[in-house]
């Protein structure tokens, strides 16, 4: 077993040219056998760190998971790369249950997936089981769940040091993207791997734009956001499920695609929710945190938290679900201190003092980032222990002009301001005190004082950021406590006295543009063809019943909007196409950008694309450039079956009949080919019905188990052609 191996399924297999931060090192321990302790960004490649090892060692390697959606997206992505790969979960049935046993006892599945409780809980004695097959690795995903300081704290995972005891020979490895030292030390503890070696790759993400508005007219702010992002994908936070729907509902009636997501709702709502979003089918989903951990979707473009989060990992982690493709993605926070005065009283743990007081400081700290007026990125890399040299040059801070002018009048209106009301009110309470307000909760006796009113000039937003800048400065100080209010500093005499001169930053102007990241090429890629693309890795993605990211990635797609690949070889080279999803679709992705470039007198760029390693082709069927549909429709004729087309080409059966669909049209391929005439009527009836959406889902779920996605592929294959009379019986026309 050696790295080389591991280079070599890097390339042909996920079709990627070298490993990525501490990959390599990390899969050299593993094929040695040691135990890890890996921390990598989200997005980072984690899961290749044990899929990889998976391939290269004899046995099985089981990987804990903590959510359903999570097994499926990774099981589905494995086989689109021609990975041996299950799951075992609580949606299954008992006969698909025994077949993936079955599978795996026999050695065909390399990788299994289960949830932690199935190995805590002693579920189906299925330890005993795992006794009795060879074991080669445990992969311990989402790892930060072990620890009670965390912000995913699972019960179940504490019962996981057992994998040790009962297997001390096999390597375990434990993964996670947010860690602090605390959680690091649980993970280790609690594992019984405290002599496992600790791989840490930086936690900066390039690609992510972080900014903060103010908890003004949110909602207003919110919706001129999203109407310049309405073809992307997006994820909205909020707090409670009352939020989620009525925010969900209100988008809806806006004109924006979205749906919403909560534990509150019904298993099957969620399930449904979900796949709709994964599928690009949905583009915004709003969400409690109940969403999102795990999410392989690569392509969401922004996550907004209309709330704020309860601790630095845990908006982290929600906005490392943006960009996991490496492309300029964002993370907007909209940011009050009243929201971490509602916080403070769900950060208490009853009976544990120590434990609330350093949730409290977690909070205190998002707080502090809410506040920020310098680098964003830098705050977050040195809440994990890392420091950046210099600005990011990527955040709302770094890319906004500041303009100061002599602002000593107005700084000396804020501090005789808090030192006339006692030092013992917030900044709310103190601009409307400074603007003459008449509310309610101004005290009688503070409207006699001078300074009432001595504001009014300014408006409340303005008076808001020069509090924050004479905080900054130090010319005031912020108490600590439920309910923080502003004191005097040690140099607000002076200030009072006029014997220091205070600068202020000018309204701030936001940089209409954020800074660009360039991610992927070198070069522009042409945004008509990477539609087109996307037009075809969609009907793709359909036809097979999985989200289109499983096809190709955008990064993918842009890649080949870029260098526009014109043949096998050339293909061969963009960033995502391994042989087994070039066997599957890259006739037809090669088809689609020969035939642009045909129109528009365009050749290959591909001597553009610097070579960082060469790679030897292997004669597979289909690398000839030969189109793959042709391949399944010459063996169908032969007289096989789509199931044995599909096992002798080890491709999906749904593959198969996605291929076979597309000859309906020809006349090549009847219906009564792939689907009983006497299901037909139904399942027209069911897609006439279901004819404002252009999913198959809703289609299925009408129909039930006795009918599936292939037949209805075809169906819709066979109206769509109007070849009722040459393709069917007159009994279904």
């Amino acid at each position: 077993m050696s790295i080389t191996q591991a280079r070599e399924i890097l390339k042909h297999q996920f079709g990627y040219d070298s490993f990525r931060l501490e990959q390599e090192a990390v899969i050299e321990a593993v094929l040695a056998k040691k135990d890890c302790v890996v921390l990598m960004p989200t997005g980072g490649g984690k899961s290749l760190c044990y899929q990889i090892p998976a391939m290269i060692f004899d046995g099985l390697t089981v990987v804990v998971s903590p959510l359903i959606a999570l097994m499926k997206d990774q099981v589905d992505a494995l086989k689109a790369n021609g990975v041996e790969a299950a799951f075992i979960n609580s949606t299954q049935t008992v006969s698909e249950q025994t077949a993936v046993i079955r599978s795996v006892r026999n050695g065909q599945t390399k990788l299994l997936y289960v949830a932690p409780e199935r190995l805590a809980s002693g579920i189906d004695r299925f330890l005993d089981f795992l006794k009795e097959i060879d074991v080669s690795l445990f992969a311990i995903d989402e790892a930060h769940c072990i620890s009670s300081w965390g912000h995913d704290f699972r019960p179940d995972y504490m019962q996981l040091g057992v994998l040790k005891r009962e297997f001390p020979g096999v390597p375990l490895i434990a993964l996670t993207a947010t860690a602090d030292t605390l959680v690091r030390k649980d993970i280790f503890e609690r594992l019984n791997i405290t002599h496992a070696d600790l791989f840490i790759s930086s936690f900066n993400r390039p690609n992510i734009f972080y900014s903060v508005e103010p908890k003004r007219n949110s909602y207003d702010q919110l919706l001129k956001y999203l109407r310049n992002r309405k073809d992307e994908s997006g994820i909205i936070y909020c707090l409670s499920r009352a939020s989620v729907d009525s925010l969900a509902e209100d988008l809806r009636d806006e004109g924006f695609s979205a749906l919403p997501y909560h534990a509150g709702l019904d298993k099957e709502t969620r399930d449904r929710h979900q796949e709709s979003f994964l599928k690009d089918e949905t583009k915004i989903v709003v969400a409690t945190i109940a969403f999102g951990m795990g999410i392989d979707k690569s392509n969401v473009r922004f996550v907004v938290h209309m709330d704020l989060p309860k601790n630095i990992e845990s908006y982290y982690q929600e906005t490392g679900r943006a960009g996991r493709d490496g492309l300029a993605s964002e993370a907007l926070l909209f940011f009050s201190w009243a929201d971490v005065i509602k916080l403070k009283k769900f950060a208490q743990v009853d009976g544990n003092a120590e434990q609330s007081a350093i949730m409290l400081k977690k909070l205190d700290q998002m707080g502090e980032f809410g506040d920020l007026r310098s680098c964003r990125r830098r705050f977050l890399l040195r809440y994990f222990s890392e420091n950046l040299s210099e600005n990011c040059g990527n955040c709302d801070n770094c890319t906004t002009a500041v303009e100061t002018f002599d602002g000593t009048i107005i700084a000396q209106k804020a501090l005789s301001a808090v030192a006339r009301t006692g030092q013992r009110f917030g900044i709310a309470y103190l601009v409307d005190f400074l603007r003459g307000s008449t509310a309610a909760k101004i005290r009688d006796e503070h409207k006699n004082l001078k300074t009432y009113g001595v504001g009014a000039d300014i408006s409340k937003d303005n008076w808001f950021d020069y509090f924050k800048d004479l905080l900054a400065q130090g010319f005031l100080v912020q108490n600590d406590g439920d309910f923080p209010t502003i004191a005097l500093s040690e140099t607000s005499m002076d200030v009072l006295a006029g014997r220091t001169k205070v600068q202020l930053n000018k309204a701030r102007e936001k940089a209409s543009e954020r800074a660009s990241v360039e991610t992927v090429a070198e070069h522009p890629h042409i945004p008509e063809l990477f539609e087109s693309l996307r037009t075809l890795r969609a009907t793709m993605a359909r036809g097979e019943n999985v989200p289109p990211y499983v096809v190709f990635s955008d990064v993918t797609l842009i890649e080949m909007a870029t260098y526009l690949p014109q043949t096998a070889d050339q293909m061969l080279r963009i960033s995502g196409v391994g042989d087994v999803k070039f066997d599957k679709y890259g006739a037809d992705f090669l088809n689609e950008i020969r035939n642009y470039c045909s129109r528009n007198n365009l050749a290959s760029r591909i001597d553009l694309k610097s070579r960082r390693r060469e790679r030897k082709v292997r004669p597979k069927r289909g690398q000839n450039g030969r189109d793959t549909y042709q391949t399944s429709l010459d063996m169908f004729r032969s007289g096989m079956s789509p199931r044995e087309i599909a096992k002798e080409r080890e491709i999906g059966l749904s593959t198969v009949e996605n291929h076979l669909t597309k000859f309906i049209a020809t006349g090549e391929v009847l219906l009564n080919d792939l689907v009983a005439l006497e299901k037909v009527p139904t399942i027209r009836k069911a897609i006439v019905e279901c004819s404002d959406s252009q999913a198959l889902s809703p289609i299925k779920e009408k129909l039930g188990d006795d009918y599936s996605y292939g037949e209805i592929r075809a169906v819709i294959a066979w109206l769509d052609a109007g070849l009722d009379s040459r393709s069917a019986s007159p009994s279904v026309v």
